[in-house]
C-alpha cells in the first residue's frame, strides 16, 4: 500500500526516509504528519536523486525534546538534512520550514519549493488558527476529523483515510508546539523572500482556501527567481492528491537550476 510505514533512518535527533542516489531533495511535511506523506513524489524521484524526508520533532519516528518554540528552533533541527547544493520542499509548516532554511542555509540550498505555503494571513484566518492553536492541550489528540473535513472536504480517499490515521497517532505534546508555532508565524517576510537567490517555486491548490494561490503569487513576485504554479483542482494536501503535477513541476524547476 502507498501510504503503509517505511523503514527509517538516523537523522541527526530526527528519523528520515531516506532512499536514492544522486543530488539531494530534502522533503519536509506539516503538522500532524510524517515522511510517508511524500511516499509517492519519494518514489518518483528517488529514480534520479537521494531523497531525504524527515518526520519532524515529535511526528512519526522523531522524538519530541520539548524546546521548539520556533520556526527557526524547528528549521535548526532540520540542518543535518542539508547538504551543498540541495534542493528543499516543504508542505504547509513544512514550506515556512523550507522557505526558512534557504533564507538561513542559502549557501547550501540551489532550489527552494513551497506546497501550499501561507503568507500574510488576513486577520480573521489568523485569529481562527490561533484559537484552534490555543485549545490544544499536549495531553490528547485533538479530534481530526474538522482538519479532514478542511483539507478534504466530506469527500472519502486513501489520502484522507492515512491523513487521519497520522493525525490519531502523533504525539500530543509534538503535534501541540508544532501547530503553535505554525499558527503564530505568518509565512516569510517580504525582506527573506527578497533575499532568495536560487529559483524557488510556490505551488498551491485552487481550491486551497488557507494557502491560498493570491499567496503564492505575491511570494513568488517578490522572490528574485521565483514563480507561482496553481493546480485548479487541487486543495490543501497537494502532494498526496497531486503528487505527479508536483514532481513535474519539481523536476522542471531543478533542470533549470542546473542551466543556471
Amino acid at each position: 500500500m502507498t501510504w503503509t510505514t517505511q523503514p527509517r533512518s538516523r537523522l541527526g535527533d530526527l528519523a528520515a526516509i531516506v532512499t536514492g542516489n544522486g543530488p539531494r531533495v530534502v522533503l519536509i511535511h506539516g503538522v500532524g504528519l510524517r515522511a510517508e506523506a511524500w511516499r509517492p513524489i519519494i518514489d518518483d524521484l528517488a529514480i534520479d536523486f537521494e531523497v531525504v524526508a524527515p518526520d519532524l520533532p515529535g511526528h512519526g519516528a522523531s522524538p519530541f525534546a520539548g524546546v521548539h518554540g520556533t520556526i527557526t528552533d524547528y528549521a535548526a533541527a532540520l540542518d543535518t538534512a542539508l547538504t551543498d547544493g540541495c534542493v528543499v520542499v516543504g508542505h504547509s509548516m513544512g514550506a515556512m520550514l523550507s522557505l526558512e532554511l534557504a533564507t538561513t542555509y542559502g549557501d547550501r540550498v540551489a532550489v527552494v519549493c513551497a506546497l501550499n505555503g501561507i503568507f500574510e494571513r488576513e486577520e480573521d484566518a489568523a485569529e481562527a488558527v490561533q484559537a484552534r492553536a490555543n485549545d490544544l492541550n499536549g495531553e490528547n489528540v485533538p479530534d481530526p476529523l474538522p482538519t479532514l473535513s478542511r483539507w478534504f472536504a466530506d469527500v472519502e480517499s486513501e489520502q484522507r483515510a492515512a491523513c487521519e490515521a497520522w493525525l490519531r497517532a502523533v504525539s500530543p505534546r509534538g503535534y501541540q508546539a508544532a501547530y503553535r508555532v505554525f499558527a503564530h508565524a505568518n509565512g516569510p517576510t517580504r525582506e527573506q523572500l527578497s533575499a532568495l537567490a536560487m529559483p524557488a517555486l510556490f505551488m498551491t491548490g485552487g481550491r486551497e482556501p488557507n494557502s491560498t494561490p493570491a499567496m503564492s503569487h505575491a511570494m513568488a513576485a517578490l522572490a528574485p527567481k521565483g514563480r507561482a504554479e496553481i493546480v485548479e483542482d487541487a486543495a490543501h494536501m497537494l502532494p498526496m492528491t497531486h503528487p505527479n503535477r508536483v514532481t513535474q513541476a519539481l523536476r522542471a524547476l531543478i533542470a533549470q537550476a542546473s542551466k543556471e
